[in-house]
């Protein structure tokens, strides 16, 4: 008899403010449309309801034997590191009949950065600026230093696709700051200055990014990733991946 496929939990930060909730409410419903007749559910680290023991608990009352747990985070900083396995070690704890298995973070990928793209030509960006505008890839910041590496690895291999400039920024804990990183880009001359923030839903940091895009004379200010199609796409993609590890683990050890 087959198995059905695992459910996918979709594991976001949460935020007092109530727009983060919704963002990712949107972003699941969407993921949902794409694969019909998979569950998948959302829970949170902190702020929101449900919470993941809440979540997992009824899964497992409902008859599921494994779950795929997703953080909804763009790199491997510190929720990434610590937050996100701790709380599903105490999961594995609570109901030991349970396999929850996590998936890899969500960036970097060609999908983020399509989603990026995306959000700059509904901002107003058009196909022929690119040589002549500069970009601020502004995300909300880490202290530490391998996500900090992505986010400028990011930048620099997006400036190969033909951007006049991309530079990194972060809303907390690194530098530079997103008002910096416009102006910076206009004392170098370029003519126009473009800010994508580098993050999923509307909160506290991406409100910071955009009161310093206003503050350094951006021209042109992009939206949050949000539910974007591709980051959409994204989610099932790294839900995949991490049944075919589970599958390739398998067949070694038989």
């Amino acid at each position: 008899m087959r198995r059905t496929a695992p459910p996918l939990l979709v594991v976001a930060h949460g935020s007092r403010d109530p727009r983060h909730a919704a963002t990712v409410t949107a972003l699941v419903e969407r993921v949902r449309a794409l694969r019909p007749g998979l569950c998948v559910e959302t829970a949170y680290l902190d702020f929101c309801a449900p919470s993941v023991p809440q979540v997992l608990d009824r899964l497992a009352a409902a008859g599921a034997y494994e779950v795929v747990a997703l953080p909804l985070l763009l790199t491997r900083a510190f929720h990434a590191r610590t937050d996100v396995p701790a709380v599903l070690r105490e999961a594995r704890a609570r109901r030991p009949g349970l396999t929850v298995r996590e998936a890899a973070v969500l960036g970097p990928s060609p999908l983020l950065v399509a989603a990026l793209e995306r959000r700059l030509r509904q901002a107003g960006v058009r196909p022929g600026d690119r040589d002549s505008t500069g970009v601020v890839l502004a995300s909300a910041g880490s202290s530490d230093p391998e996500a900090i590496a992505v986010i400028a690895d990011v930048a620099r291999e997006w400036r190969r696709t033909g951007w006049c400039a991309v530079r990194p920024a972060f809303a907390s804990a690194s530098l530079p700051r997103t008002e910096d990183a416009v102006r910076a880009l206009r004392a170098e001359g370029v003519r126009r200055v473009a800010v994508a923030p580098y993050v999923i839903a509307p909160g506290r940091l991406p409100d910071r990014i955009a009161e310093g895009a206003r503050a350094g004379g951006a021209d042109v200010l992009a939206g949050v990733l949000g539910p974007a199609p591709e980051l959409a796409r994204l989610l099932l993609h790294r839900y995949d991946a991490a049944r075919r590890a589970e599958r390739t683990a398998e067949r070694l050890s038989a």
